[in-house]
């Protein structure tokens, strides 16, 4: 892919050291960040957990040119959502329909996380009112994820991209390209929500 300069590129399913399974100091993202030639906005998603969206934040203030979206990857009973642009978890209990409800009322974006591929909650997503679809993500496969870009179009919703990182070398593998230049975050949520936007395997940059 070739950046288009008109559009931003987002990383929008990454993990820090407050996820469990996840080895990324949050000050890695943003050196990443600050290096990469076009990649310059990044959704923090651990898991149940806004802690190490709250500290990258924080690093990311010395860099006028990034973006950190706060975020949390929440572990329903039917499988993974992403809630993007949250600075709180949703409250209990965790089903589909209560983090979608929650993400709704506060104006952020729930995405159903690689629907097919484990804890991925599979065709159940069209239960729920998510406002987009994880439809490429770099832990899953190939089949998994043009399972899930073909589920996206037939429920006509917006489909994003992401790394799912979980270690440095895994980071801003794919991204989603946002039509917009308004590098603030109401604006890019309210893109997505249009589905003015595309996930796509991100080109290497060396730093």
């Amino acid at each position: 892919m070739t950046p288009d300069p008109q559009f931003l590129y987002a990383d929008l399913h990454i993990h820090t050291v407050y996820s469990a399974d996840s080895f990324i100091q949050p000050k890695t993202i943003v050196d990443m960040l600050a290096a990469h030639n076009y990649i310059k906005v990044a959704a923090i998603t651990d898991h149940n957990s806004i802690r190490g969206c709250k500290v990258t934040v924080e690093l990311a203030r010395a860099y006028p040119d990034i973006l950190i979206i706060p975020g949390t990857e929440i572990t329903t009973d039917y499988g993974d959502m992403l809630v993007i642009g949250t600075t709180e978890l949703p409250p209990k209990p965790w089903t589909p329909e209560n983090v979608a409800d929650y993400a709704r009322s506060i104006d952020a974006i729930s995405i159903v996380a690689h629907p097919f591929r484990t804890y991925g909650m599979g065709e159940y997503a069209q239960n729920v009112k998510a406002d987009a679809i994880e439809v490429l993500n770099g832990g899953t496969n190939k089949e998994g994820n043009n399972k899930a870009k073909e589920f996206a179009k037939e429920l006509n919703l917006p489909g994003t991209g992401g790394s799912d990182a979980h270690q440095v070398s895994e980071l801003f593998n794919i991204c989603t390209q946002i039509q917009t230049t308004s590098k603030n975050i109401d604006s890019i949520l309210a893109t997505i929500k249009k589905g003015l936007i595309s996930a796509q395997i991100a080109q290497q940059t060396s730093i």
